[in-house]
């Protein structure tokens, strides 16, 4: 299929669409529903129990929950490990469209120690995830404001904090008592169905029974006999040690418009579009803002510039020149620690890839939520593979630096990002393990992590710096002097420091408010699903690098200083440090984190994804830059 249709006047109606709504149309290939008959057997998994107060992941058994005679885990995938899932079978079975009420699935009889883990979790506000045919389960929340609208909670909490009346002394009660709904979607002529929903409503309830306990023991507090249902928690089961608690659950089957296809439509409703379009036109504001100025330098300014100095004809006209020309024999002088440059190039070449595919795989629906643990395990393949082009541009660069040992610059353009990464990741996961979380990536999945960057990473950036460096070397469009010119005293706006920091403002500015999304569906463990504006943001990210470089470029070669090389890349790389300024105001505002290792593993990432948000930018600002004064110089005639 021609990807370039799309861009054909009769369909760019239908590919804003497939841009803003995209990921809820389209589904992995592979991932097909699946039908049940009446009374077929429904098995719930149960994953991993998480917080947003503490981002430590733990198993669900961990806690004093009913377990089945053996347990069993699912076969996980790369970004499920990484994400700290650990999906497991449970004793929750219920049969297809056949309602049963007051299941006692076990009675547990608490230690000290259980008991402490209980109410440590339920302090930390911790939920339980279950999934039932590949839907996470959620818990319906109506909205106080309006009656009409629900809201989803993924997950129901451990328990609740609270005081009996009449005391002051806080208490901490469990949710025993689980009564699911199952939403399901009926085929009117084979009379098959398909879930498409998975919701619950917990309760605590301290329960109640006759006699000596035994597997025929009816429970006086809820008993389908006497049509005797749990519907509140006036009663709760307080944790404390040796106290009995019984597990029971109801559920109830019931019948929905909705087809299998719009199933996450439910868990994935966006009421804040309005938000998303706000950020996009303030985006493109800036688009059009930097574009002008370029429109501006390059139309009038450069035009007359380049006219001006080609009618040059005297040699004392020459002499009396002044501006960008000037410089025309030093600008293309390679610049201070030039390997290194040539390494940020290529690690930023080889994420723009990454991000690039990643972002359209993800349009087209293929890294859907319903494919749990696809974003992350494309994106790390995809940035393995990417090695490929970022050992070409590194070697290209490096041979115009009239560099020799390509070797060397391919082996540390492999190394530098992935170690600095790596090293941050391998402390934090200590961390994680320590705190016996199941968020710690255990030693095969670090084994693998390591195979893919030694074993196909490394070989990658190889391959493409030999490539690279097999091709003919860029040539200057003008000669270079040997003694570099002395370059005149800046004005304060135009020294280095000022105009980089300056530089950084409106990238960040054209993505601050999706950053906002981003950050929240990461720390507050929500699904993240737009890809179609988060796309759109991403080529005006793009543009607003290229055209902020370019203007900032103009007016330092001006000046007289041509010291462009890494200027260029710091100008729009420094957006990475409002990112993360911006990061730091979000974790003491919007984030609840109590533990001081929380707090460690958030900076830590957010480090990371800082650090590859520069090399993204910065390269994007170079490459523009790179274009801008090559064609400039090839403009004019230089004597």
């Amino acid at each position: 299929m021609d990807p370039l249709r799309y861009l054909r006047p009769p369909a760019i109606l239908f590919l804003f669409h497939l841009l803003i709504h995209g990921a809820r149309s389209f589904y992995l290939p592979g991932v097909a529903p699946q039908d049940f008959h009446k009374g077929d057997l429904l098995k719930v998994k149960v994953n991993k129990l998480t917080s947003i107060k503490t981002q430590l992941p733990y198993s669900y058994y961990s806690l004093p929950y009913c377990k089945p005679e053996k347990i069993v885990d699912s076969a996980e995938n790369l970004g499920e490990v990484l994400r700290g899932d650990r999906i497991e079978n449970s004793p929750y079975t219920f049969k297809m469209r056949e309602p049963q009420m007051c299941n006692v699935v076990c009675r547990k009889k608490v230690d000290a120690k259980q008991a402490k883990d209980l109410k440590e979790k339920i302090k930390d506000e911790y939920r339980v995830n279950m999934i039932l045919d590949n839907l996470p389960l959620v818990v319906p929340i109506r909205r106080q404001d309006q009656e009409s609208h629900v809201i989803y909670q993924h997950g129901f909490h451990v328990g609740l904090k609270g005081q009996y009346s009449g005391s002051k002394e806080e208490k901490f009660f469990i949710h025993n008592h689980l009564a699911f709904t199952v939403k399901y979607h009926r085929d009117s002529q084979t009379e098959m169905t398909r879930i498409v929903g998975f919701e619950v409503k917990p309760y605590s309830i301290k329960h109640e029974h006759e006699g000596q306990w035994s597997e025929n023991t009816h429970l006086s507090t809820c008993d389908p006999q006497s049509k005797r249902t749990v519907i509140n928690s006036n009663t709760p089961q307080e944790v404390e040690e040796n106290n009995e608690i019984i597990f029971t659950y109801d559920v109830e089957f019931e019948e929905s418009d909705v087809k299998w296809a719009s199933r996450w439509d439910t868990y994935l409703l966006m009421s804040d579009d309005q938000i998303h379009w706000f950020s996009i036109v303030n985006s493109l504001m800036i688009v059009l803002f930097l574009s002008g100025m370029v429109a501006m330098i390059m139309l009038r300014t450069l035009y007359r510039d380049i006219s001006r100095y080609n009618e040059l004809e005297t040699q004392e006209e020459a002499q009396e020149e002044t501006g960008w020309k000037l410089v025309h024999g030093d600008v293309f002088r390679p610049p201070s620690h030039s390997d290194l440059l040539c390494i940020s190039v290529g690690t930023g070449v080889q994420f723009f890839g990454m991000i690039l595919v990643t972002m359209i795989f993800a349009i087209l629906g293929f890294l859907s939520p319903s494919n749990r643990g696809g974003l992350m395990t494309a994106m790390l393949l995809l940035w393995v593979f990417m090695g490929l082009f970022g050992g070409y541009a590194s070697a290209r660069l490096y041979k115009m630096f009239k560099g020799t040992e390509w070797k060397r610059i391919a082996l540390r353009t492999a190394l530098v990002f992935p170690a600095i990464a790596f090293a941050i990741f391998f402390v934090l996961n200590a961390l994680i393990w320590g705190e016996k979380s199941s968020g710690a990536v255990p030693f095969g999945t670090m084994f693998a992590l390591v195979f893919l960057w030694f074993g196909i990473s490394v070989p990658l950036v190889f391959v493409g710096s030999y490539v690279g460096f097999r091709k003919p070397a860029i040539e200057d469009p003008v000669k270079t002097n040997k003694i570099p010119r002395q370059i005149p005293e800046q004005v304060w706006y135009m020294k280095p420091a000022f105009s980089v920091l300056i530089g950084g403002i409106l990238p960040f500015g054209a993505v601050f408010i999706e950053l906002f999304f981003i950050l929240t569906s990461i720390w507050l463990n929500q699904f993240y699903y737009i890809f179609g504006f988060l796309f759109l943001v991403f080529i005006i990210l793009i543009i607003t690098c290229a055209e902020i470089t370019v203007v900032l470029c103009y007016f330092q070669l001006c000046s007289e200083d041509y010291l462009w090389w890494w200027r260029s890349y710091l100008t729009s790389g420094s957006s990475a440090l409002y990112l993360f300024l911006y990061a730091t105001f979000y974790f003491f505002t919007k984030l609840n984190i109590t533990k001081f290792v929380s707090g460690i593993l958030y900076f830590g990432y957010m480090l990371i994804v800082s650090y590859a948000f520069f090399v993204v930018t910065g390269t994007i600002g170079f490459y523009a830059c790179f274009w801008f004064t090559r064609l400039i110089y090839s403009s004019v005639k230089i004597d």
